[in-house]
């Protein structure tokens, strides 16, 4: 069966930290989701600008150039904003099931698409409430039990926080 193991990284260098060892035991990039706040994003729409040029090389210049190296590795990086929530910068699965709220202004905003990924209400009304405050939420898709308690032992190394894991819901044939 098929599980989500989830964690908050305190910040981005732990995050970068947790990612590097999770590709060093061999999880690929499309696996691995990674959701924070787009601080350097947002300072950069606080500045004045004469034309909307700038604001939009700035957004996506932080994809490419904010983020180092180890999060650069993973799957579809790219910044988002939600409608109501601000900017952010995500990767890997999680990037889709954020996606429609951004789109659509879906209710709920990142609550809703943590929840459309398998998270607990209350489990993703936590996440929300950190990532919003500057953390980092980090998820993997793991294929089996060994696997589950590989990442755990990670996001522990790493003293990551809130770490959760979860089955993820399947369709019947």
């Amino acid at each position: 069966m098929k599980n989500a193991v989830y964690c908050i990284a305190q910040d981005r260098a732990k995050a970068e930290a947790i990612v590097g060892s999770l590709r060093g035991a061999g999880f690929l990039s499309s696996d691995i989701s990674v959701l924070m706040p787009d601080k350097l994003g947002t300072r950069d729409f606080a500045h004045e600008q004469n034309t909307k040029l700038p604001e939009g090389t700035a957004t996506g210049g932080v994809a490419g150039m904010g983020v180092g190296a180890v999060l650069g590795w993973l799957a579809g990086i790219g910044s988002l904003a939600i409608p109501g929530v601000g900017p952010f910068i995500a990767a890997g699965p999680i990037m889709a099931a954020l996606g429609g709220a951004a789109v659509g202004g879906a209710a709920g905003g990142i609550i809703g698409g943590l929840v459309g990924m398998g998270i607990p209400e209350y489990e993703a009304k936590l996440y929300d409430g950190k990532i919003q405050s500057g953390n980092v939420l980090i998820s993997v898709h793991t294929d089996d039990g060994e696997q589950v308690k590989r990442v755990k032992e990670i996001y522990e190394g790493a003293e990551a926080e809130d770490i959760k894991s979860t089955s993820e819901a399947r369709v019947p044939n």
